[in-house]
């Protein structure tokens, strides 16, 4: 008797062949019984044997109403995978459908958002101002004179006004670009010149903070193009948060240097808290901050790092980020010392 253990057959690509041939009228159940015992006994002896097969061999079927079965149940397969399909891709295209009114509400939302943050932000400026030239007047005692008390006050509250008007920035800033509106007007810069003001513009935050702060240039350093206000605010950024998590006794060093005869590569380390390498992706989320005592303890709205990441990499440029738990952070990114194509 042949085998068909290896040999692919139609039989093999249709389901339940001997109850269909009963439900359509073919066959008895009697005779499938018969049929299923059959294969039994074939298969205890070492053969494979379909029930196609067994019915053909015990001639309860014909070859001509088995090819027949079997066409109508790969007819009856292929239309209800078709009808599958159909209805897959129907779903499919209502699924799509959704995602994209979905994305484009949240488009919608993100565009409120940074309007909202953007108005508040400069119907915030107008006020801030007047606060700001008043406390300077009553500090300069134009207005008349001021006790040592009062002028303690007047200098806490400037310092107050001063960080207020820096938050009202940050805010504006972080409107501006996720709208897509980050302009850069790069130039030749003196970054000697940028890395001293910065460290100088830190200094007295860090003498408060009892954190040593400087700068280790290499000599001779070429210009590098950039758009200068927003580096230097991205270098203080650095700084800044430098200090704010390095404790007492601690160091942040601006470090600037050849990295190629294109590049110079600029740097800021600090030995504070230092980062878990599982969560440095966090600290670029906007108004995110990672949630440990020390972070609480210091405030801040948690822009910074995502505003100075968006700044060098419109720059062309890009953040590397390196830190050990406990022991500091180093932050890092290249700008060109070549004038870039287009400038």
């Amino acid at each position: 008797m042949p085998t068909t253990a290896n040999k692919l057959t139609p039989e093999m690509l249709v389901p339940r062949l001997g109850d269909h041939l009963v439900n359509h009228g073919h066959i008895s159940e009697e005779e499938l019984e018969k049929a299923l015992a059959y294969q039994q006994e074939e298969i205890a002896k070492g053969e494979s044997v379909l029930i196609g097969q067994a019915l053909l061999e015990l001639k309860i079927v014909t070859k001509d109403m088995l090819d027949q079965a079997v066409t109508e149940q790969i007819i009856q397969l292929r239309s209800a995978l078709q009808a599958t399909n159909r209805n897959l891709e129907r779903r499919v295209q209502e699924r799509t459908a959704e995602l994209q009114s979905a994305l484009e509400k949240l488009s919608e939302l993100s565009e409120l958002k940074a309007n909202f943050v953007s108005n508040i932000s400069h119907e915030l400026r107008t006020p801030l101002t007047h606060i700001k030239g008043y406390l300077e007047l009553l500090a300069s005692k134009s207005l008349g004179p001021v006790t040592d008390e009062q002028f303690h006050a007047l200098k806490v509250s400037q310092k107050s006004t001063a960080r207020l008007e820096g938050l009202i920035e940050d805010l504006i800033m972080v409107s501006v670009t996720s709208r897509g509106e980050l302009t850069l007007n790069q130039e030749a810069l003196d970054i000697r010149r940028i890395a001293n003001l910065t460290v100088r513009g830190v200094t007295d935050k860090a003498n408060e903070r009892e954190v040593s702060v400087h700068a280790v240039l290499d000599k001779k350093l070429p210009p590098v193009y950039a758009d200068n206000q927003k580096i230097v605010w991205a270098i203080g950024q650095l700084l800044d948060n430098g200090i704010k998590f390095t404790p007492a006794g601690g160091r942040v060093v601006l470090r600037v240097e050849h990295e190629s005869d294109k590049l110079i590569s600029v740097s800021v380390t600090d030995t504070g808290i230092g980062i878990p390498s599982e969560r440095i992706t966090e600290i670029f989320e906007p108004f995110h901050q990672l949630d440990s005592a020390a972070t609480r303890r210091q405030g801040g709205t948690g822009l910074g790092l995502q505003l100075v990441r968006q700044i060098i990499e419109a720059h062309g440029s890009m953040l590397d980020v390196k830190s050990i738990e406990g022991r500091g952070t180093t932050v890092k990114f290249p700008l060109l010392s070549k004038r870039p194509k287009g400038i």
